[in-house]
């Protein structure tokens, strides 16, 4: 347990009684990166989040879009905005457009009606394996049409959440290089899901190469592996070395909560993590818990 006040940088909540979700209804997702998420197709709201957080002093939280129905953008934004006046989180949303929609600037004017609203979560489309071909068409990260969506966000003022599997990162980082002016937060450590020695170099050569971007942070979180438990020990290695890669100051902790759920509860979570940073000074805990999100997100009162 901590006294330190927490800033949960990355969770979700859904209501599918409510909403539309098809990743959690009738669109399975054959490639799920934590296997079978079965465990997850049920209601999660404000509630269910504070119940799982208990005893620790969790002051903000940040919604990132949990793939809610595409054709209703926007509607995922004005639902969290009514959720957070009723409940009192989450503090800030990260929404979801398809930065390839022609009519990306009016989607991105829609979800900045939220006072919310923060930055944008677009995934573009990976391969699956590190040997793979690299995609080069619609919604890549090549793709002409997406790198202009992209370049829009900075016009509204939003930062963007970057989730890619690491051999993705260079490629990321040639688009992200020439836009300084929108930040940019790497999510869940950057998907060391490699552990081998080999797979390792690989993650850690593409970590220091976005981190060369002064304006890239990383969000240390789900560290899940579909095939092998969480543990403090496993993880170790790799967080402290995301640390190394990017600097104490740009560094924010995250949940995942709730996939992060069907690995690892989350007081074993947040303690692991505590657990891993013990050797930062206090400043520098407080740092990673708390000031870097509150900075990156806007959360000032």
């Amino acid at each position: 347990m901590t006294d330190l006040a927490i800033v949960d940088a990355h969770h979700h909540l859904w209501d599918i009684e409510r909403n539309y979700y098809p990743w959690l209804s009738d669109h399975p997702e054959p490639h799920f990166f934590l296997g079978d998420y079965t465990a997850l197709k049920r209601r999660y709201m404000p509630e269910d989040y504070r119940r799982d957080a208990a005893g620790f002093r969790i002051v903000k939280t940040v919604h990132v879009e949990a793939e809610w129905d595409r054709d209703d953008q926007v509607g995922e934004t004005r639902w969290l905005t009514a959720v957070a006046a009723e409940h009192g989180l989450p503090n800030a949303i990260v929404g979801h457009v398809w930065l390839d929609d022609p009519a990306v600037g009016d989607k991105l004017a829609g979800h900045c009606r939220s006072p919310l609203m923060r930055g944008i979560r677009s995934k573009p489309v990976t391969s699956g394996t590190p040997d793979a071909a690299r995609p080069d068409g619609p919604r890549s990260l090549s793709d002409p049409a997406w790198r202009r969506g992209y370049a829009a966000l900075s016009r509204f003022g939003l930062s963007y959440d970057l989730r890619v599997p690491c051999w993705h990162l260079a490629e990321a980082a040639t688009v992200i290089e020439g836009h300084p002016e929108t930040p940019v937060v790497l999510n869940h450590t950057g998907f060391p899901w490699d552990r081998s020695e080999a797979g390792l170099a690989m993650w850690r050569d593409q970590m220091r190469g976005i981190a060369r971007l002064p304006w890239v942070h990383v969000k240390l979180s789900e560290l899940g592996l579909k095939d092998a438990p969480w543990t403090v020990e496993s993880n170790r290695r790799v967080v402290l070395e995301a640390v190394e890669i990017f600097g104490v100051e740009r560094c924010m902790w995250a949940s995942n909560f709730p996939p992060a759920s069907l690995k690892i509860g989350y007081r074993e979570q947040l303690e692991g993590f505590l657990d891993i940073l013990s050797g930062l000074t206090r400043p520098e805990q407080k740092a990673v818990f708390h000031d870097n999100a509150t900075r990156f997100y806007r959360l000032e009162d």
